[in-house]
């Protein structure tokens, strides 16, 4: 079904009537939160991804910061953090007391590099502790060549795929998988915001292959409690003169949040994540049309630069249109489509240049961040499009792009 009589967001949640059951048999259940569908939603990820743990909890930007605890990073430690990303990877870092040291993208990707993360290491001048590459749009760079670098020097890797869960990889020689298997990263970190391909109102997770870091991180979004006996430290405390746990006993063992996602978020999250396959193919199949469309308008307007190998799950459809040269303001494209009934978005502003980091930081030089920054345009971009819309968004922006 075209959607050619509304207006087209950039973005927009897909729920059908199988979501809405299954989150009505949660509320007609015994558990709002803490309950199975938790559990489920953890086993349904990690099936995806091919993690061995998953850590689901209230969104991403939580998600993030359990990494960060995990990872042990705290004052007097750098962060290497792409400039062009949302807020929140950045803040993780300062949630922690650690300092963010920006690195520059690839102007045609968005996309941090290996290069690009050695450079802004060098002007760290030390005290690097983690990398937080990000998946931006869907698609990852040169995430080997940047994992072997970090690697090398010591530094965690946790991976901000908040735009990616379904995006995959075959390189070759046998070195396939998908985005949260753990190759290269200690952590994978996923948002489940409602414009994202798996939707659960607001959701985060992250999948790890390490089983105490894990074990932390659940610890971590719920307090920092533990349950099992064989953590407890208090012995007088915990243990009943016969040697057993008190059943009703648990363990504050450092300073936590309540990080919990509840069942009702999951039990739409599980219903969604069923449909992964599907959301992922028609997003690739909505990019593909885009690509073939826009060619008309090359040079002026490009799709971004494409990853050899990396199959992404589109959140995003970022272009690249150069506005300089075609002497129009980006304002005046933006409101062009608007008038026509579709919407855009620039992702993202350079978060060194947000007031808060210019204050704390300065302005860094990262010519690719500013040739990125000056060309992107987001256009809708979701599975309920028809590829009709497609060709109507296309015919926009080509009446928008007129002197």
């Amino acid at each position: 079904m075209s959607l050619e009589t509304s207006f087209l967001p950039y973005g927009r949640h897909l729920i059908e009537d199988d979501d809405v059951a299954a989150v009505t048999a949660v509320m007609r259940g015994e558990a709002l939160t803490g309950g199975p569908a938790v559990a489920a939603f953890e086993a349904a990820l990690k099936e995806a991804t091919g993690a061995r743990h998953a850590v689901v909890c209230g969104n991403g930007t939580q998600a993030l910061h359990l990494a960060a605890l995990a990872a042990g990073i705290g004052p007097g430690d750098r962060v290497i953090c792409p400039a062009i990303t949302f807020l929140a990877t950045a803040n993780c870092a300062r949630y922690v007391g650690a300092e963010v040291v920006f690195a520059d993208v690839d102007p045609n990707t968005g996309l941090i590099t290996a290069e690009t993360a050695g450079a802004a290491a060098a002007r760290a001048g030390g005290a690097v502790k983690a990398v937080l590459p990000v998946d931006f749009a869907g698609q990852f760079g040169d995430l080997p060549a940047l994992s072997a670098l970090a690697r090398r020097e010591g530094w965690a890797v946790i991976e901000d795929s908040c735009h990616a869960v379904g995006t995959c990889y075959d390189f070759g020689d046998g070195v396939t998988g998908a985005v949260g298997d753990g190759r290269w990263s200690d952590f994978t970190v996923f948002s489940f915001h409602p414009v994202k391909t798996v939707a659960m109102g607001e959701g985060g997770a992250i999948t790890t292959n390490d089983g105490a870091l894990a074990a932390r991180m659940a610890s971590l979004r719920n307090h920092g409690t533990v349950r099992t006996a064989d953590a407890f430290t208090e012995t007088a405390q915990a243990f009943a003169p016969d040697g057993g746990a008190h059943p009703w006993y648990y363990e504050m063992q450092e300073l936590g949040f309540n990080y919990r996602a509840c069942d009702l978020q999951c039990a739409l999250g599980l219903s969604q994540m069923a449909k992964l396959k599907r959301f992922t193919a028609r997003r690739r199949r909505l990019a593909a049309l885009y690509d073939e469309r826009l060619a008309a308008l090359a040079p002026r307007v490009r799709p971004l630069a494409r990853t050899p190998g990396v199959a992404a799950s589109w959140h995003l459809y970022a272009v690249l249109i150069e506005f300089e040269h075609l002497g129009l303001s980006r304002d005046t494209v933006i409101n062009r489509l608007r008038a026509e009934g579709v919407g855009s978005q620039v992702h993202y502003i350079p978060v060194p240049w947000q007031p808060y980091y210019r204050r704390r930081y300065g302005l860094p030089a990262l010519p690719g961040t500013e040739r990125y920054y000056a060309r992107t345009l987001s256009l809708p971009l979701f599975p309920a499009m028809a590829d009709s819309d497609v060709d109507r968004v296309f015919e926009a922006l080509a009446r928008a792009l007129e002197p």
